[in-house]
């Protein structure tokens, strides 16, 4: 018997291929052209060159951190306003209103919003462009919404960074709103030269829940909402709100803490709020406070930072997680203290 030989056999028909491997390439970042295109005022290098220092990537973050480097000598020339307070005083508001009217002045306004971070999926919404539409479309404005991460104090931990590169871009005024009043919100008076704390008419409850900290670093307090049938209201909180600022320390040597009204919906008293600042800039630097304050910025700055390389530099090191995973096994069934655990983690000499 013979029996001839069959056909090759194949799947359906179709010829077999190798499953593909998607390789994540190296990114080529171009300092020159960022360097180039931020000089020039781009926007969109801009926001490019913030991605870059807020990324966790290593390489982006050499590259960001050269960038910099290059873009420092066109630094320092901004006026920087920070921007809090209590919660519905209407901050993005304010800074919209505000900012429009320095933008349509002339001035090139950036605005770094901060927004809070869930503390259960570490998202922030990210809505400050949503919020000052107006604005974000303003040829000389710009507006940078970041998560705060996590990071105490109302900012992000790159917002000193971002503030300068925004300058270097020949931004003349950084507007920095942060998350909200707290008691960590006191960071923010570290990175600004003039910080404004926004609140509410009817003082006498305000005062009850204000922290009194935070009210010691206001070089101006806004009473926010002054319009329509809230003006007299307005007034009086202003009035009570002076002499309150009679009995605490000023926050600026040589400067005088002030209230003043304003209204963003009807849109006055801003221009009192930009001359009162113009006066603050114009004193401080006679007297020489100014400089001072910028200096012992950038040392807190320096500082800051020293405390979070150690700790990335700890957690890094090679058995370190996995230590810390263990100690705390051990703390949730008693069988250790939280001292000793810190003792076997970093042995006192």
């Amino acid at each position: 018997m013979h029996v001839m030989n069959g056909i090759e056999s194949r799947h359906d028909g179709m010829v077999a291929h190798k499953r593909k491997r998607f390789v994540r390439k190296e990114k080529n970042i171009d300092i020159n052209g960022l360097y180039e295109e931020i000089s020039k005022g781009s926007r969109l290098h801009l926001s490019k060159a913030i991605t870059l220092l807020e990324s966790q990537a290593e390489p982006d973050q050499k590259a960001g951190q050269e960038l910099l480097k290059r873009l420092l000598p066109n630094t320092g020339n901004s006026i920087r306003i920070g921007v809090t307070g209590v919660p519905g005083a209407g901050k993005s508001t304010f800074i919209e209103t505000f900012g429009l009217q320095l933008a349509e002045a002339g001035h090139k306004v950036a605005v770094l919003a901060i927004d809070p971070s869930s503390t259960v999926t570490g998202g922030s919404i990210l809505g400050d462009k949503t919020r000052m539409e107006a604005l974000a479309k303003h040829p000389n404005a710009f507006i940078r919404p970041s998560p705060s991460s996590g990071t105490l104090g109302g900012v992000h931990k790159k917002t000193r960074e971002t503030m300068l590169l925004c300058e270097a871009a020949g931004y003349d005024i950084i507007l920095i709103e942060t998350v909200g009043v707290g008691q960590s919100e006191t960071v923010v008076r570290g990175m600004v030269d003039f910080f404004m704390l926004l609140v509410l008419t009817g003082a006498g409850d305000e005062l009850q829940g204000m922290k009194k900290g935070i009210m010691e670093l206001a070089d101006c307090m806004i009473v926010h909402k002054a319009d329509g049938d809230n003006v007299k209201l307005a007034s009086k909180t202003v009035r009570e709100y002076r002499q309150l600022l009679h009995f605490l320390q000023p926050a600026t040597l040589g400067w005088t803490t002030t209230a003043l009204p304003v209204s963003s919906l009807e849109r006055t008293g801003f221009k009192t709020v930009w001359e009162t600042i113009k006066t603050f800039q114009v004193e401080m630097k006679a007297s020489g406070v100014w400089r001072e304050r910028r200096q012992s910025q950038t040392k807190d700055w320096f500082h800051s930072m020293i405390r979070d390389r150690l700790i990335d530099s700890f957690f890094s090191q090679q058995g370190k997680k996995e230590l810390v995973t263990e100690l705390e096994k051990q703390l949730l069934t008693g069988e250790m203290t939280v001292a000793s655990a810190v003792d076997k983690i970093l042995p006192m000499k």
